[in-house]
């Protein structure tokens, strides 16, 4: 089925038949975001390997070739006084880190919480894609069903115009009756109109959430009704504050921080290396002398290296680490709050509106009622034609709001799903 929608969205003006399912399966897919957001969580693993690199060794191949002024010294700007020769050589230099303190193993875990943090926030962006995708997708059958209920209005208003001229042509209704039907005919029309324009909007905001390139008309398929909402509202942002991906990701970006400043703080503390090299010198001058320097070298040495003091440059490192973490730490006391508030909202909101389900429920069916007896009082010239259309204009507005409360609630619940965590 997704192959088949996926042919269809590639032809420009097709009709795709998708289901809810198939809709976020299609956007999982194909949208920019959580492609981007994949691309992300990919570049932050990497950031594992460059860590851990520092765990192996370290091997250079060099090639020298030098020319100096023969008999000379270095006199100036090093300690040591080495004898200047032309020369060539190619050699191995090998470095292999001993101990740093445990610098590298913080750096190496602050990685993997950056990398975890990376996924979650992949997870959260494909979560507001799905969401999209559930509020486009109900918006679209909203459109869709009030173009129904648009036509089924012209048809009851044409009829009506018909039957109110036929009557006063034959002199049984007066001109007023038929202009107040043809202004409700024309009204009609205009409510026609404007929901043709919304499915339009729909169906371009839907190619959006879908993540594709080509416009599309849409046959959705209804989805059932939801349950009604919970009860308790705490045990709503309890299980928030462990589910959602957002605050899942500034925990690991919040310990990544942490580890971090530990690995700043290892900067103050001595590390030790493994030196190695070897090589050969296939020609050196010597001003004709016979050559005391043997072609092959090699030589392996330990460098332990104590920072004693560099202008306070490591303790400001540390300091700014320090305070990068308590950062994310009021970044996650943040985002739990904006969480515990999105919850409640939309607990309430969802509660009004599956209260509306039922005030719009009775609304049609007493404007239904209205308009078969202002209709049948009409017809028996107990009732004037501005009654008929103040019912027909009453039906016309229940109908909409039935409609409009039932999708509505529909995306709401999707909406509390999503603040939950629960969105999948």
């Amino acid at each position: 089925m997704l192959c088949v929608a996926t042919c269809l969205l590639a032809q420009p003006g097709a009709t795709v038949k998708l289901s809810l399912a198939d809709a976020e399966a299609l956007a999982l897919k194909n949208h920019p975001k959580v492609l981007a957001a994949q691309n992300e969580q990919s570049a932050m693993n990497q950031r594992i390997y460059q860590a851990r690199s520092a765990y192996y060794p370290r091997l250079d191949g060099d090639i020298t070739g030098s020319q100096a002024n023969p008999r000379a010294r270095i006199g100036a700007g090093l300690l040591n006084d080495p004898s200047l020769f032309n020369r060539e050589g190619q050699g191995f230099v090998l470095n292999q880190l001993i101990t740093d303190s445990g610098r590298t193993p913080n750096l190496v875990a602050s990685s993997r919480l950056q990398a975890g943090a990376a996924e979650q926030t992949a997870q959260a962006t494909k979560y507001d894609v799905v969401l999209r995708v559930n509020q486009v997708y109900f918006g679209t059958l909203r459109a869709q069903a009030l173009v129904k209920v648009a036509q089924q209005t012209v048809q009851a208003r044409q009829y009506l115009t018909d039957q109110v001229t036929q009557l006063f042509n034959n002199k049984l209704k007066s001109q007023v009756d038929v202009a107040f039907a043809d202004v409700e005919l024309s009204r009609a029309r205009m409510l026609v109109l404007q929901t043709e324009d919304q499915v339009e909007e729909a169906y371009a905001e839907m190619t959006r959430a879908l993540g594709s390139e080509t416009p599309a008309s849409y046959q959705l398929a209804e989805e059932p009704l939801p349950p009604s909402p919970p009860a308790n509202v705490e045990d709503l942002v309890r299980q928030a504050l462990k589910a959602r991906p957002e605050l899942a990701s500034l925990q690991l970006s919040r310990d990544a921080a942490y580890k971090f400043e530990r690995a700043e703080r290892d900067l103050s503390l001595p590390n030790a290396s493994l030196l190695g090299v070897g090589g050969y010198i296939g020609y050196i001058a010597q001003l004709q002398l016979p050559r005391v320097t043997p072609p092959e070298y090699e030589a392996v040495g330990i460098n332990v290296q104590i920072p004693i003091f560099n202008g306070g440059l490591f303790k400001a490192r540390r300091e700014e680490a320090h305070y990068h973490a308590m950062e994310a730490d009021q970044h996650l006391r943040d985002e739990a709050q904006s969480v515990t508030r999105d919850v409640r909202t939309a607990w309430a909101g969802l509660s009004i509106a599956y209260q509306r389900l039922d005030v719009t429920a009775e609304m049609l069916r007493a404007a239904t009622q209205a308009q078969q007896l202002a209709k049948g009082r009409y017809d028996l010239g107990l009732s004037s034609i501005v009654e008929l259309t103040d019912s027909e204009l009453n039906l016309t507005d229940a109908q909409i709001a039935t409609l409009s409360a039932k999708y509505d609630y529909q995306s709401q619940y999707a909406m509390m799903q999503y603040t939950i965590g629960a969105l999948r």
